[in-house]
């Protein structure tokens, strides 16, 4: 059976063009209703303007579909507000939530002025902190919701000349792993995707050979399996783009445990570090309280 969204309203940050546009025109050719966010400003977050936000409606509205635009920057917690604000006045709940609004000021951390650092965390960060906690009590009330962080193999790994949004990108990881906790029983689900797609933002580095595989679509595919109803997934973060899909994990090693109640010393630790960092038989947690109670177990074991 194909997934439909019939009856879903949908909320896509920063759709005015590449990945965004792409997830808010698949979502209304499935289905559902959607708004189209977006400040219609610079890569780095600068300026604004409304005709990209009113450029994908049009697209989609020629094509049949439901949508409105909303112009609001994510940066804010009136601005968060006022977009899901958007969704109720015009289709009256928001069950799917794509945080997607992002820019980028890279320099190397060394001349990074703190205001382009802080610039990044406000958008990436706090712009899916402020929409989801707009949308979060309803979808929580209505026992349903799909929201999907976006992420990056920068924050996942690290990338030299970009320690604003890889430290944005890792951020909203933690973000999701708490909500998981706090929205599965509720059928709130809360996923991370890491795209690899050419877009704004990467078409100054990506090769000219990559382009033709790098299209947004590919990752459009995954956002679209994420927020499905028969889709069960929480706490997942995926690579996604060209084709290739890759769930990635945070994992622990078994780990060394030092007997006896003495403190081990620095030379202690630095004789089994060895047996501390071998990842033989490494595993995922589904959350800090299991790490504890494992932690608590193996101490009882020895």
């Amino acid at each position: 059976m194909s997934i439909s969204f019939d009856g879903r309203v949908a909320v896509v940050t920063g759709a005015g063009s590449g990945l965004g546009r792409s997830h808010a025109k698949y979502f209304a050719a499935n289905g559902a209703k959607v708004v189209v966010n977006d400040l219609g400003g610079s890569v780095a977050g600068t300026g604004g303007s409304s005709k990209a936000a009113d450029e994908v409606v049009k697209e989609i509205t020629d094509a049949g579909g439901k949508a409105v635009a909303n112009y609001d920057s994510v940066a804010t917690e009136e601005g968060g507000a006022n977009i899901i604000k958007t969704a109720v006045d015009n289709f009256g709940k928001v069950d799917i939530l794509i945080n997607n609004a992002g820019n980028v000021r890279d320099k190397s951390f060394a001349k990074m002025d703190l205001k382009d650092f802080i610039s990044l965390m406000d958008v990436h960060l706090m712009g899916a902190v402020y929409c989801t906690k707009a949308a979060w009590p309803m979808m929580l009330e209505n026992r349903y919701g799909r929201i999907v962080m976006t992420s990056s193999a920068a924050g996942l790994y690290g990338t030299h000349g970009h320690t604003n949004y890889s430290s944005a990108k890792i951020s909203l990881i933690g973000f999701m792993n708490a909500l998981k906790q706090e929205g599965t029983s509720k059928n709130v689900l809360v996923n991370s995707v890491a795209p690899m797609a050419l877009t704004r933002m990467t078409e100054e580095v990506m090769s000219p050979k990559l382009a033709p595989k790098m299209k947004p679509e590919y990752v459009t595919a995954l956002i679209g399996w994420l927020c499905s109803e028969e889709s069960t997934l929480a706490g997942e973060i995926i690579e996604a783009g060209m084709g290739y899909y890759s769930k990635v994990q945070i994992v622990e090693a078994p780990g060394y445990i030092f007997k006896g109640d003495e403190v081990p010393t620095p030379e202690q630790i630095r004789d089994h570090w060895g047996d501390i960092s071998d990842m033989t038989g490494a595993q995922p947690y589904p959350g800090a309280d299991d790490v504890i109670r494992a932690v608590f177990g193996k101490l009882k074991a020895s």
